[in-house]
């Protein structure tokens, strides 16, 4: 049965999966006033689908840039790109490239999105989290 759940023969395949997400509890990350709900996560390649919660005049304080292909979906609020004026208000999809260097960001409001990223979040773990797992 080992190869049964394989894709190709090549990875393990999803397992059948169903969270409910009001139920789970916010975890604080060590960035202030930012919280995440890990919906999923492969610890093999790094890919993840998380929600993460900005609570107003909270955002990522500098630019940066990601390991893998990062993915957001907003389910509600009003999170900017300072620097751009990219604008994510609920419904908006941002799909930020690897290696694109992006940010800071604000939210204007209590914002929560939908955050994939199809790889590892950052090269290098980035100053404003003090640990491994926040930055993962």
């Amino acid at each position: 049965m080992g190869d049964a759940n394989k894709i190709g023969g090549e990875r393990p395949g999803l397992e059948e999966l169903l969270l409910k997400t009001d139920e789970m509890p916010w975890r604080p990350k060590s960035l202030k006033g930012v919280h995440e709900k890990m919906l999923w996560r492969d610890d093999e390649t790094g890919a993840s689908v998380a929600l993460i919660k900005f609570e107003k005049g909270v955002g990522i304080p500098s630019p940066h840039l990601h390991a893998s292909n990062q993915m957001m979906f907003c389910l509600s609020g009003h999170y900017e790109y300072t620097k751009t004026g990219v604008t994510l208000k609920p419904g908006a999809f941002y799909c930020n490239p690897k290696g694109n260097v992006h940010g800071p960001t604000i939210a204007h409001e209590e914002t929560v999105v939908v955050e994939i990223y199809d790889g590892p979040h950052y090269p290098v773990r980035p100053d404003w989290y003090d640990n491994d797992e926040d930055a993962r």
